[in-house]
């Protein structure tokens, strides 16, 4: 009787096995599908570029084929230029996000929070920010001249109204109930805001964040037009002199390149901080 009832357990089990390889190899194809489907169009847009130059559909005065581009910034690269603009542009990014990103937050969160600081600052934040950010650049200049300060200044200013308008409109989305439940389980004050307000709102803070990582490299380029000596907008400028439209095309690459990168830090951090949200479980 045991006899059959082994060979009856190792039957089933050889049985869940092979079940389970189909799964497996079907989740496979899945992740694999999922990391190659968001290259297809811009590789299939390279391919269709490169096929339009090579029959002189493109002129390459006007737009150079993709390997002249490559090209370019391979000698870029090796001669060291295009890591010293990238670098430079990276930190003025990284400067301007932290300083718009940080006082958009507090702001956010001090509005959302308490009325009296709605009433007081949000009037005046929503005015300032209709203001376009190139009609700023004449008065940054006046105020901080043609150095880093005014660069940072004009992507902080722009960077600040993603952040500090989805924190805001987080804290105030915060479900009622939820909070209720919580006071009746005896939380109140900082620990309230800390378990349940604050994580309540981090999604929405998380696409400000996101947005305005995603907005500080449009708003580099206009920054990097003021007098720049270096930086990523400095060598497309510089490139357009002298009619170096390859160069051109590096830079504008280079930007879309670290835009997406931003995108994927910004991804990267809402699957860290919402790790607990049914929505962002994978």
């Amino acid at each position: 009787m045991s006899a059959v009832v082994s060979g009856t357990a190792q039957g089933a089990a050889a049985a869940d096995q092979a079940e389970a390889q189909p799964v497996r190899q079907t989740g496979r194809w899945t992740s694999s599908w999922s990391r190659l489907a968001p290259w297809i169009v811009p590789v299939l847009l390279i391919a269709v570029w490169q096929f339009a130059s090579q029959v002189g559909w493109l002129s390459s005065r006007i737009l150079p084929e993709p390997w002249a581009v490559a090209k370019a910034a391979w000698g870029l690269a090796v001669s060291g230029e295009l890591w010293t603009h990238v670098q430079v542009s990276l930190g003025r990014a990284v400067m301007a996000f932290a300083v718009g990103g940080g006082l958009g937050l507090l702001l956010g969160l001090l509005t959302g929070t308490f009325r009296t600081a709605e009433t007081l600052l949000d009037t005046t934040l929503q005015m300032i920010r209709n203001i376009p950010a190139l009609a700023l650049i004449p008065l940054v200049i006046l105020w901080f001249g043609i150095e880093e300060t005014s660069k940072i200044f004009l992507v902080a200013v722009g960077v600040f109204f993603p952040v500090y308008l989805n924190t805001f409109h987080g804290i105030r989305s915060v479900d009622k109930g939820l909070i209720e439940m919580a006071k009746s389980y005896g939380l109140s004050g900082w620990s309230l805001y800390r378990d349940v307000i604050l994580p309540g709102a981090l999604p929405s803070i998380l696409v400000g964040v996101r947005f305005s990582l995603g907005l500080v490299w449009v708003l580099l380029i206009v920054a990097e037009t003021i007098s720049a000596q270096s930086g990523i907008g400095y060598m497309t400028m510089n490139a357009r002199e002298f009619l170096q439209t390859d160069v051109v095309l590096v830079g504008i690459l280079l930007y879309a390149l670290l835009g997406k990168l931003a995108d994927v830090l910004s991804r990267l951090l809402e699957r860290y901080w919402l790790r607990w949200h049914p929505g962002y479980r994978h």
